[in-house]
């Protein structure tokens, strides 16, 4: 039986806290990890209180306790790339049933969300490529399609692609819905986030880009959207698809240099045309480590925030970032992770929190699990609770298992990552404030708020449960 502690501080809806505040804070909360040592990381009782613009907006709902809604695919973790392929969407199981297991399910709102539709698919995407992901099967004979769209080793082909994408896409769509109706404050899909995606075309384990199709949604009731990325690799294609729009802030943390994939996001990627200025790029080096990450992410959004004024944020959580991932080459912690996911939350707007990278499956799911546990204010024992899967947790069936056994020499000097913090302020100063938007009333998008309800059902009692018992 997995008991569960609700005694620690609470974050109240709309809590913002100063840079200066969070570098005098210290780790003496109960709530915080005994990983987390850094004086970068919060104390939830020394926050001050949130800037007007926060507490004014019309989107804070007047509760104290955030409604969190969560959002898994029924079947989403039963694909398979391929047997040697790195993404694994087995792991988005292990994380499901670490979250249940905890019972985290117990504070939010869960839901198994219909499959996105192909018109829906084709806001975005190219209807020529959506029509080949859908008829192409690995029976397909080759053609001079799969070079067009980039299907090859990192985009195989393989059994129910076109309805895995369909799944995951749908979860986004319908977290993005809920936070436009009021109905939630936050939104989890964790087997969403799949950042590489183009307009027409596959890319790095990516096919349908549900981060862009949340975002357009969330952009016909929200002037301004901001998205923040912590995935290892950059988020092209979702800065690719705002790149002249000047109505989305992009973000992006990640590796760069020595061709990294996708070899893009440099300091100089700042926009064009209308998005000039409106694209933010934080290029790091190997080795990162929790505190030089942590204070330079806070460093970043804050202004960020403060500066474009977003009504709602998307936080695409890619746990590639860890340490000793399969892919990647950063030295964070769970704690250090989940930490940013803490203070982006702590701003009190609207939050999308999706997947994306991670190819460790064992430390992706308890980073998503204890990062669920974040967003629902619940603290959780470090003894992971028994599940059908315990043994990839072997041997120590810990929460926060250290990831620093392999630790990559950090490369990232203090004086870079400090001209990159300054870099990034100029380019906020060009924004002049956050810009204006003429926004008209539209009806609400009764088609797929009534296709959402008829096949999941408010809090989906029986489609959840069945998917619990039978991932």
């Amino acid at each position: 039986m997995v008991v569960l502690s609700y005694d620690t501080p609470r974050l109240g809806r709309g809590t913002s806290r100063s840079i200066d505040a969070h570098h005098s804070s210290t780790a003496s909360s109960s709530y915080i990890s005994p990983y987390m040592d850094s004086p970068f990381y919060l104390d939830p009782d020394k926050a001050p209180s949130a800037p007007a613009f926060v507490t004014d907006s019309t989107h804070v709902q007047p509760h104290a306790v955030e409604k969190v809604a969560y959002f898994f695919p029924k079947g989403v973790g039963e694909y398979h790339y391929g047997e040697r392929h790195p993404m694994k969407p087995a792991r988005l199981t292990l994380t499901n049933r670490l979250v249940l297991g905890y019972g985290l399910h117990e504070r939010m709102e869960c839901y198994s969300p219909r499959m996105a539709t192909r018109e829906e698919l084709e806001w975005f995407h190219d209807s020529d490529f959506i029509d080949f992901l859908s008829k192409t099967t690995p029976t397909t004979p080759l053609s001079a399609s799969f070079t067009r769209f980039n299907f090859a080793d990192d985009c195989p082909v393989f059994d129910g692609m076109y309805d895995f994408c369909r799944s995951y896409a749908g979860a986004s769509l319908a977290g993005a819905r809920k936070l436009t109706s009021g109905t939630a404050d936050i939104a989890i899909n964790w087997s969403g986030g799949l950042h590489h995606a183009k307009k027409n075309e596959a890319s790095g384990f990516c096919y349908v880009n549900d981060i862009v199709l949340g975002i357009q949604e969330l952009l016909r009731y929200h002037p301004r959207v901001l998205y923040i990325d912590i995935d290892i690799h950059h988020g092209d294609g979702v800065q690719e698809a705002f790149y002249n729009n000047n109505r989305v802030l992009t973000v992006s943390f990640h590796k760069y240099g020595n061709d990294f994939f996708p070899c893009t996001g440099a300091l100089t990627e700042i926009g064009v045309g209308l998005g000039k200025h409106f694209c933010l790029n934080v290029p790091l080096q190997d080795g990162i480590d929790d505190s030089s990450y942590v204070s330079l992410f806070k460093a970043v959004i804050e202004p960020c925030i403060t500066s474009f004024r977003p009504e709602s944020i998307v936080l695409q959580c890619g746990a590639d970032s860890l340490g000793l991932d399969r892919l990647g080459c950063f030295n964070l912690s769970i704690s250090a992770h989940g930490e940013c996911v803490r203070f982006v939350k702590s701003f009190g707007l609207p939050l999308l929190v999706l997947g994306g990278g991670g190819y460790t499956i064992r430390n992706v799911a308890r980073c998503w699990a204890y990062e669920t546990s974040v967003l629902t204010n619940v603290s959780i024992p470090d003894t992971l609770p028994s599940t059908p899967y315990d043994a990839f947790f072997e041997p120590t069936h810990k929460l926060h298992e250290p990831l620093q056994a392999a630790r990559v020499e950090n490369q990232n000097t203090k004086a870079n990552l400090e001209k990159i913090r300054i870099a990034c302020l100029e380019q906020l100063r060009y924004l002049h404030g956050a810009p204006s938007v003429q926004m008209q009333e539209i009806p609400p998008d009764l088609a797929g708020w009534l296709e959402t309800d008829q096949a999941a059902g408010k809090g989906n009692e029986e489609g959840f449960r069945t998917e619990r018992a039978d991932d």
